[in-house]
């Protein structure tokens, strides 16, 4: 059985350094997406879309390795893109917070194979945001990115640092991205680790 690490292969985009922020080319990736809205601390509609990611993803990882293809790969970390129609207001109002929950699959999925688990988890589960998950291309390109070590109340500074090196090298673009390494259910959040990444436009040279 062929076995593959997407964690090693893209490691320069899920283990950057804690210490100082780097920006990466971030290349087109396929993922699936669950859309929502609200305060992902009392949200079940966020709750709802962390379910399916994972049903559906773990259900594809199986399929995989049990199928033809016979490849075992590690499902990837869950994803979020954060924005809000008023970022001037984005931490006042955590209600009003949009988000895209998703997971990276492998390169060699495909949407038939997307289908086929999306049918196997809705007949097993049925979760209730079975019916939005969607399997799309992402492309972020030129981004600025660090790792963030604590809870993620204390991200505050952390973001504000990749905000000032974008700044000094040109413009924020797209959605606030983070990536979520750490199991919040056994790791204590002092030791949580989150990759904050921000798409950037680089000043013309």
């Amino acid at each position: 059985m062929d076995k593959m690490d997407l964690y090693k292969e893209f490691k320069h985009l899920y283990q950057p350094s804690a210490k100082e922020v780097a920006m990466v080319n971030v290349p087109p990736l396929n993922f699936l997406m669950v859309d929502g809205m609200g305060d992902p601390n009392h949200s079940r509609a966020y709750m709802d879309a962390m379910e399916t990611l994972y049903s559906v993803s773990y259900t594809l990882k199986f399929m995989i390795k049990k199928g033809s293809e016979a490849i075992d790969y590690r499902v990837m970390p869950l994803e979020g893109l954060w924005w809000a129609d008023d970022m001037t207001k984005f931490m006042e109002n955590r209600d009003a917070w949009k988000w895209t929950m998703m997971i990276m699959q492998p390169d060699f999925i495909t949407v038939e194979m997307v289908d086929v688990a999306i049918g196997e988890v809705r007949k097993k589960k049925n979760p209730p945001a079975i019916g939005k998950i969607r399997f799309e291309n992402y492309h972020e390109g030129w981004s600025a990115q660090i790792m963030h070590i604590g809870p993620f109340s204390e991200e505050g500074p952390t973001i504000e640092k990749v905000h000032q090196f974008i700044a000094d090298r040109g413009r924020l673009t797209g959605k606030h991205h983070e990536i979520y390494l750490s199991d919040l259910r056994r790791v204590d959040p002092a030791r949580w680790k989150t990759v904050i990444r921000q798409p950037m436009e680089l000043n013309p040279v």
